[in-house]
């Protein structure tokens, strides 16, 4: 699948839509959104990093109002030619660039592993909800994302995070925890698991990172995914320190 009239390059930064050879991970991160969204309905919502719009985009379609801010000019441009509901803001994380008390939603989806002061950025959370606001946040499973690594597999994340680490961030920041959960390959992608040597994770990056062409049935594999075929399940369903991301919805005290 071509970019289309996407301005924004793949880097391994951010997830890009429309994308054959990306698109296990935008559904991943997709099903996040489609499943939180309702979460936002009617309320007024800032996206702390945005990437290249569509999950903002996504709430806005359900939200009062949604402000996204991102620190990358080249996304900011992007989301405002692209996705006109989202009024997109340049700005550092660490310092958002809102009043207090501005929102009712926080949501900070596959990004905070990129920030280097994640208590600073959720600290600046809590001041901009009202009383009772959400913070929602996704991550990276650091167990199961770069296991037994000291560093990150992906070079753009500076800090990954287990579940009773983003516990402890949330709790230590001002919030109370709602609940905690992970997203897990459903049958399909079990399925898909087991054709591809066990992973078909493990089958992308190995060609990522040798730099080698697909093979066919992979590709197309890859390309077929949806967002359905991922479950988000809580504790009493599965163990969370098995999830693929982590997934936390806070309540500020």
């Amino acid at each position: 699948m071509p970019l289309g009239d996407s301005t924004l390059t793949l880097t391994g930064e951010r997830t890009i839509p429309g994308l054959d050879v990306e698109n296990y991970w935008f559904r991943r991160h997709e099903v996040v959104y489609q499943q939180l969204a309702p979460r936002c309905r009617g309320l007024e919502v800032l996206e702390a990093g945005f990437g290249e719009g569509y999950g903002a985009d996504l709430i806005a379609g359900v939200a009062q109002r949604v402000i996204g801010v991102d620190y990358d000019d080249a996304a900011v441009a992007h989301v405002r030619a692209r996705y006109p509901r989202v009024e997109a803001v340049q700005g550092n994380l660490a310092e958002l660039p809102l009043p207090d008390a501005a929102v009712d939603v926080v949501v900070n989806f596959q990004v905070i592993e990129h920030l280097w002061d994640q208590g600073q950025f959720i600290a600046e959370c809590a001041r901009v909800l009202r009383p009772g606001g959400l913070l929602m946040v996704s991550t990276p499973n650091r167990i199961t994302f770069s296991p037994g690594r000291d560093t990150p597999i992906n070079p753009f994340h500076t800090r990954e995070l287990n579940a009773a680490e983003l516990r402890e961030l949330l709790l230590a920041g001002g919030f109370e925890i709602e609940g905690v959960y992970g997203v897990f390959h459903g049958p399909a992608l079990q399925e898909l698991d087991a054709r591809h040597g066990g992973s078909i994770i493990d089958a992308q990056i190995a060609r990522a990172v040798a730099d080698a062409p697909w093979p066919d049935d992979l590709l197309a594999d890859v390309a077929g995914v949806t967002s359905d075929d991922f479950d988000i399940l809580e504790a009493a369903q599965r163990d969370i320190d098995e999830s693929l991301d982590l997934v936390a919805i806070a309540v500020r005290r």
